[in-house]
């Protein structure tokens, strides 16, 4: 019949693009930081989500993955509440995963000057291929 559709078709014709938001829309401005009480004393924070979501560049389809930040505090520490909000500012803006952790990376080194840090980005698994982005920043010596 013509002008029937098969669903190989219908499932080739699936190129569409979802449009995805400029880098310019992950507000680093929303973290804010409380003092650390005990400078120099060398306290290890782990924060983690698995609920870290951007979209590709290419295609705006979401990407999903788990977060994990780990530092040493220097005079600051991050606030939890920010740091939501500044993840969730990454939803929809079309980023590759090497550049979403160095971007990660470096706004919260910005946010709380950290004696050291290492943002570990780990997506679900995407076409077959796991992919697990780690960068890290350590205070230079005085």
């Amino acid at each position: 019949m013509a002008g029937i559709e098969t669903l190989q078709e219908k499932y080739e014709a699936l190129d569409g693009r979802f449009e995805a938001r400029q880098t310019t829309g992950i507000d680093a401005d929303c973290l804010l930081t409380f003092d650390y009480e005990y400078p120099g004393q060398a306290a290890e924070v782990e924060l983690d989500t698995a609920e870290f979501t951007a979209g590709c560049p290419w295609t705006g389809l979401p990407d999903f993955g788990t977060l994990t930040v780990t530092y040493v505090p220097d005079r600051k520490c991050i606030e939890l509440k920010s740091l939501k909000y500044y993840l969730m500012s990454y939803s929809g803006v079309g980023i590759v995963q090497e550049h979403a952790a160095n971007r990660i990376l470096q706004d919260l080194v910005a946010a709380c000057e950290p004696v050291r840090m290492t943002v570990k980005l780990d997506y679900n698994i995407r076409g077959g291929i796991h992919t697990c982005v780690t960068v890290r920043h350590e205070k230079p010596s005085e």
